[in-house]
């Protein structure tokens, strides 16, 4: 056809239609060219410089006249010609990458990035094995001041990645480019710490960082401790979205759902254990959930917002403090299960409660953070949750035990608290909160079996979902508007138009991350829009195979509330355990 638009890479002939870019297009044909500073979901920024191709136009009389362009920020055009890689192009690659290196601090062998360090990649395929340069530089201090992440700018190579990942997904910029030229760095405000800027504590800067500039802090070291201590009784909770990523540390596709032989890991590593968070989404759905229909018939604030993810928290109490009011009181999954783990495990368990030893594994550096706030702390003065670790820290502590983890056996949760519907599982995806809570709330406030358990409208990879339910309450029919954003930007511009009045909704989710926790900066690197896709189609095929899919189901939780909850959602003992209040921050604190 006439209007197929065309163009040739190395020889290969390859059609196009919304790519944006050279890059882009020669993704398509199966041709990988090196990039640094390059993230489909972020603006274009071509500072690397690595994808540089000599790129073609034949003119009015066939003559071929070629330029050396950036693939990344050079639109595709009909009948160009590309060479993406040729004598010239490879040894200025090879330069460039050498200078990197010399102003580059190489401690390979101990770097947490080492095995999935893209310049060490690129290095490794370009076959750069000196380097010939001699860097003039002072070493600067590694910032460690944040609970979730290590800022380390002597590996920082100027991508920019951190730093439009700060300000183009979550809006926040706690980190931007200071000084010029040589002196050119990317830091905080004043060339200050993280823990005294703006940051929500997100980790999207490291899950966009190529280095090891910026990376998740690690807590294995505190729970191999906790393990090795013969006083101790190590127990362990489990995120949703985890294990719908884990098995793609060990060669699984992504998607795949490895709960069963996660759990086997952690027993043959010493975990006696091994319970699920799951668990306390479904607690989260009770209490949440009974809140919205307090605040609807009662004339409660709305719109009501979800208080799960601990950045968005974070960034309310900073950015939107006029809206503190509007977020629900629940405390996150991963702190009721602490408050409830520690009150409910000692007796359970048979050790006294300053010998339970408890570790989180979750997909978010923020839950790091969160654990270690003053208001989820014991009496003592311990933490609720005792070490939280992510996804690949997870998959770092079984490789070190040489466990076969693709050859494991599946194993079963541990009871009590290993229980979970699978609208607790759904928690871990952009939309899930919202369908876990609509589930429960029609049957609630209908008083009717919901037949059609699947709400479409809020699932998907879109950063913003709207859709409305109506619901026949006492006879009368009740309309309810929801939202579901992600992106902490986003987020905020959508606060700005409810209250300008201009989106009228009762209840709205809220996700940092980009599809949700499948998304989050603690899962495996490398993570792709179809990686994230995939996580999420296997999230919603394990919702659909589970044979429990409403957190009202959950008889475990039913139990907990008649043994140490009062009885009921929203009891005063409720309150006291799983409810918490907000603080308004400084903009630099």
């Amino acid at each position: 056809m006439s209007d197929v638009k065309k163009l040739t890479v190395n020889g290969i002939e390859i059609e196009f239609t919304t790519e944006r870019n050279i890059l882009e297009v020669a993704r398509k044909a199966g041709i990988n060219i090196p990039t640094f500073c390059y993230k489909s979901e972020l603006s274009i920024y071509g500072a690397c410089r690595m994808c540089v191709c000599e790129v073609g136009m034949p003119g009015p009389d066939g003559s071929v006249r070629t330029m050396l362009m950036a693939a990344c920020s050079t639109a595709p055009a009909n009948g160009m010609i590309v060479k993406t890689d040729t004598k010239d192009i490879r040894q200025m690659r090879k330069v460039a990458v050498e200078l990197l290196l010399a102003n580059h601090t190489v401690d390979c062998p101990n770097c947490i990035r080492s095995a999935d360090c893209e310049l060490q990649d690129v290095a490794r395929r370009l076959g750069v094995n000196t380097v010939r340069y001699t860097a003039k530089r002072n070493i600067e201090e590694i910032d460690d001041s944040s609970p979730s992440i290590i800022r380390d700018p002597n590996k920082c190579i100027l991508c920019g990645n951190c730093v439009r990942v700060c300000s183009e997904l979550q809006g926040v910029h706690a980190i931007d480019f200071q000084r010029r030229g040589s002196n050119a760095k990317v830091a905080p405000a004043f060339d200050g710490k993280l823990a005294d800027s703006a940051c929500v504590n997100c980790g999207q800067c490291a899950a966009v960082c190529p280095t090891g500039a910026i990376t998740v802090k690690q807590d294995i070291q505190k729970v191999w401790d906790a393990l090795y201590d013969s006083t101790k009784t190590v127990a362990v909770q489990i995120a949703p979205s985890v294990r719908m990523a884990l098995g793609e540390e060990f060669g699984l596709p992504a998607g795949t759902n490895v709960e069963g032989k996660m759990v086997a890991a952690l027993k043959l590593m010493g975990f006696k254990h091994v319970y699920d968070t799951n668990f306390t989404a479904d607690l989260t759905i009770w209490e949440e959930a009974t809140e919205f229909k307090n605040r609807v018939l009662n004339g409660g604030t709305l719109p009501m917002f979800t208080s799960c993810c601990p950045a968005w928290v974070k960034y309310a109490e900073t950015f939107c403090p006029d809206m503190l009011s509007n977020l629900s009181s629940c405390r996150s999954p991963q702190a009721m299960f602490g408050s409830v783990a520690k009150k409910m495990l000692p007796a359970e368990l048979g050790c006294e409660q300053k010998d339970l030893f408890l570790v989180s594994i979750m997909p978010c550096t923020a839950k790091k953070m969160e654990a270690g706030l003053d208001k989820f702390m014991e009496e003592d003065g311990t933490p609720e949750n005792d070490a939280v670790i992510t996804t690949s820290e997870l998959a770092r502590m079984i490789k070190s035990m040489g466990i076969d983890f693709a050859a494991l056996e599946p194993v079963e949760f541990d009871k009590p608290l290993g229980f979970g519907t699978s609208a607790g599982l759904i928690f871990g995806t952009s939309g899930g909160v919202m369908e876990a809570a609509l589930r429960y709330a029609y049957e609630d406030l209908t008083g009717t079996k919901l037949q059609d358990l699947n709400f479409t409208a809020v699932r998907g990879m879109d950063d913003l979902k709207m859709a409305s339910v109506t619901l026949n309450v006492g006879g009368n029919d009740v309309t309810i508007n929801v939202a579901v954003v992600y992106g902490l930007k986003k987020a905020g511009e959508l606060v700005q138009k409810i209250k300008a009045g201009e989106i009228d909704v009762q209840f709205v989710e809220v996700m940092a991350c980009p599809g949700g926790c499948i998304s989050g900066a603690g899962q495996p690197m490398g993570a792709t829009h179809a990686k994230r896709v995939a996580r999420q189609d296997g999230t919603y095929a394990s919702d659909d195979a589970a044979a429990v899919r409403k957190s009202q189901d959950n008889q475990t939780v039913a139990d907990c509330y008649e043994s140490l909850l009062g009885g009921a959602p929203n009891s005063h003992e409720a309150h006291h355990m799983l409810h918490t209040v907000y603080q308004i921050r400084d903009i630099v604190k």
